[in-house]
């Protein structure tokens, strides 16, 4: 067995360790975890919108090219200096699409409910792109929105997420053409509701950001698509159940999938079409070509709980492609300071998988925290590769009464002043590892997570 060295805090969240980001990646499909329960979603009956709203509709191509969606999952894993423009020097347009935010955001289900109505209606082919149950859609949606507009002066950080998002959006099925319907009834849901701010100024501006914006999404698609799939079809090769609610799974793609250690990908199975959820890669790039995933069921969760219930070797699933940035830059020589919580220790033993193949001797320190020492499911293995490389060490937690915590941990195990963080997990570990992280002194830029909503929210 192993010595516990119990030191850190637990996750607090359980319910979003089965992948990296606890967001989905789009309008078209809900890839957060818990899943909805299955049922019969009554949308309002949309309205004629009034005369003042002009939603985008025929005009110039550049005009018509409103943007398909937004997701709150990596914003701010994309750059490390990931602060929203401050308001005193935000654009024009910036603040008309803040303030039209502000003033739905009260009334942010009516709005996203009137959204999809009005799609629904005025385009029902597009209905069979999206999920069955549209609760979690519904709720997305003006998040999504949110942290657009709150970062949507940055840049650097909008394109490289913009372009993340347009090539990963080609699983849906998604085409250029699609884009001006979700952008018209869009902003005819907007001007339903920001009646008190909405003017054609404003309307505008929101022509103007989302014609930028999806224009990006539209070239990465158009450019992703010369050079791979828009998905991948994967069979389960091995399925191993280490406790009641974790499974391991091995799957094959049927055409080579190349990835980064660190990185997750979206999967779809054969019992949820068009439902998505994401799951890092348990596993640096194979020369055999398997991936290796680590799957948590919770409650409500229609593919977790089929991965781990009903997946079996020759069941064949989709996979969208690899997105993600916690990466490791082998350019350098800093030591890697890991803190992975439940299923989150799948993309820190892909990293160190990735130290260890290309020969150098840079320090991994590893926390693997956990509720019990019954969810350690996966310290034998960390503690095998801790054998076979003197540089890495690996530090299993177990949240009990009374032991050191992860700030304490951190500060009693440190200096950390020559080490890259990369932290995993669901949001509550998330949160507190960053925190504690910078309590110790750690610049933003060194820490790195491929953030969930409430991260991206809150500007972390």
């Amino acid at each position: 067995m192993f010595e516990a060295r119990h030191i850190m805090d637990a996750p607090a969240d359980r319910s979003a360790d089965n992948g990296p980001p606890g967001g989905g990646d789009g309008w078209f499909t809900s890839d957060k975890q818990p899943d909805p329960a299955p049922q019969q979603q009554q949308l309002p009956e949309p309205q004629q919108p009034s005369a003042s709203a002009s939603p985008i509709q025929a005009g110039p191509a550049e005009a018509r090219s409103t943007v398909l969606r937004f997701a709150a999952s990596s914003v701010d894993s994309l750059l490390p200096a990931r602060r929203a423009t401050p308001v005193g020097d935000a654009s024009p347009d910036a603040v008309l699409v803040r303030r039209t935010m502000a003033e739905v955001a009260p009334v942010a289900d009516k709005v996203t409910s009137y959204f999809y109505a009005l799609l629904f209606v005025r385009h029902p082919d597009l209905r069979s792109l999206f999920p069955p149950a549209m609760d979690a859609q519904r709720d997305r949606l003006l998040k999504a929105l949110l942290t657009a507009a709150e970062h949507m002066d940055n840049r650097a950080v909008l394109v490289a997420y913009l372009q993340n998002l347009g090539r990963g959006h080609r699983k849906y099925g998604t085409r250029a053409e699609h884009y001006p319907a979700v952008g018209e009834c869009l902003i005819g849901a907007l001007s339903q509701y920001a009646g008190a701010v909405w003017n054609a100024e404003t309307e505008a501006a929101w022509v103007r950001t989302y014609t930028t914006m999806s224009q990006i999404m539209i070239d990465a698609a158009a450019g992703d698509e010369l050079r791979a799939p828009p998905w991948w079809y994967a069979e389960v090769v091995t399925h191993d159940l280490r406790t009641p609610d974790v499974a391991v799974l091995t799957v094959r793609p049927h055409q080579p999938y190349p990835f980064l250690a660190g990185q997750y990908a979206s999967l779809e199975t054969p019992w949820w079409p068009r439902i998505w959820r994401h799951y890092s890669f348990a596993s640096a790039p194979r020369s055999d070509g398997l991936l290796a995933f680590h799957v948590k069921a919770v409650p409500a969760g229609w593919v977790s709980s089929a991965l781990v219930h009903r997946a079996r070797p020759g069941d064949v699933i989709r996979l969208g492609p690899p997105a993600g940035s916690m990466t490791v830059d082998h350019s350098r020589n800093s030591g890697l300071l890991c803190l992975g919580g439940g299923t989150g220790i799948a993309p820190i033993k892909a990293l160190v998988e990735d130290v260890a193949e290309h020969g150098t001797r840079r320090p991994v320190e590893v926390f693997y925290g956990a509720r019990s020492d019954h969810d350690l499911y996966d310290i034998d293995t960390m503690l095998r590769l801790q054998r076979s490389h003197p540089w890495l060490e690996v530090r299993p937690v177990v949240d009990r009464p009374g032991l050191l915590q992860l700030p304490h941990a951190i500060r009693t195990f440190g200096p950390w002043a020559g080490h890259d963080a990369y932290v995993s997990g669901p949001p509550g570990m998330i949160r507190s590892g960053v925190d504690a992280l910078r309590g110790v002194g750690m610049p933003p830029e060194r820490i790195r997570h491929d953030s969930v909503e409430e991260l991206v929210a809150a500007g972390s």
